[in-house]
This record gives structure tokens, C-alpha cells and sequence, in this order.
């Protein structure tokens, strides 16, 4: 449980000394507002899958709920994994890794953060990742 407590609208300034205290705390509710809501969605989502009857006399309406309950579960399961990501990234915000890249040890950036609170690399090891997945996937 944290002690800081943070005025509200506040967000993180370059200003500020980098994942100074007030920053870890509003990433750390911000993950965790972000995790509720992912977790709601998905108790609807399991929700309108019970609900859902796939024994549609009609071929058409059957082929059309069993293709709409695939795109759900591939959004329950996208929304799980981010799940386990946002509680990595907590586990960050505990043990003082959070908000450093994991390969280089140079700080990800608020920017990068604010846009993607789950981030492990700076913006330079991503797109090393990415030219390097691209190069393996052309071969």
C-alpha cells in the first residue's frame, strides 16, 4: 500500500527527479485502474458467452454467433495476457525496476510510459526488436 498520495490531475514532469516516488504511484494506479477495467471487461465478456445460444436452426445465424464468440475468446485471451503484462509491470514498480529498459539499463522515457505503461524496452532496444523480427521474418 502506498503512502503517497497525489494531487489530482497530476502527471509525471521531466521536471521531476526520473520514477521519483510520485512517479512510481501514478504509474502504479494507473496500472491498476487500467487492470480493473480489463478485468470488468472480461467478466462481460465470459458473461455474453453463456449467454450466447449457438443452436440457431438457421446455418447462417449459427456460422455468424460461432464466428462472433471466436473474436470474443481472441479478445479474452489478448486481455489476459495484458493482464499478466500490467501485473509484471507492478512487480516492476515494487522491486525498483520500473521504468528501465530491460536490455540496456537507460531509462524507457514518461512518454513511452504515458503511451505504454507495460513498456520493458526504450524506444532504440524496440526498434532493434522489431528490425530484427522483420530481417527473420523475410527470411
Amino acid at each position: 500500500m502506498s503512502l503517497i498520495t497525489l494531487e489530482p490531475n497530476y502527471k509525471p514532469s521531466p521536471k521531476e527527479e526520473y520514477m521519483c516516488d510520485k512517479h512510481l504511484e501514478y504509474f502504479r494506479q494507473k496500472l491498476l485502474d487500467w487492470r480493473t477495467e480489463l478485468v470488468k471487461e472480461s467478466s462481460f465478456t465470459l458473461q455474453d458467452l453463456k449467454e450466447n445460444n449457438l443452436n440457431e436452426p438457421d446455418l447462417n445465424d449459427r456460422a455468424s454467433n460461432e464466428a462472433d464468440q471466436s473474436l470474443e475468446l481472441r479478445t479474452r485471451d489478448r486481455m489476459r495476457k495484458l493482464i499478466k503484462k500490467i501485473n509484471q509491470a507492478l512487480d516492476r514498480i515494487e522491486n525498483g525496476t520500473y521504468g528501465y529498459c530491460e536490455e540496456t539499463g537507460e531509462p524507457i522515457g514518461l512518454g513511452r510510459l504515458e503511451a505504454r505503461p507495460v513498456a520493458t524496452l526504450c524506444i532504440e532496444a524496440q526498434e532493434r526488436h522489431e528490425r530484427k523480427e522483420k530481417t527473420q521474418a523475410d527470411e
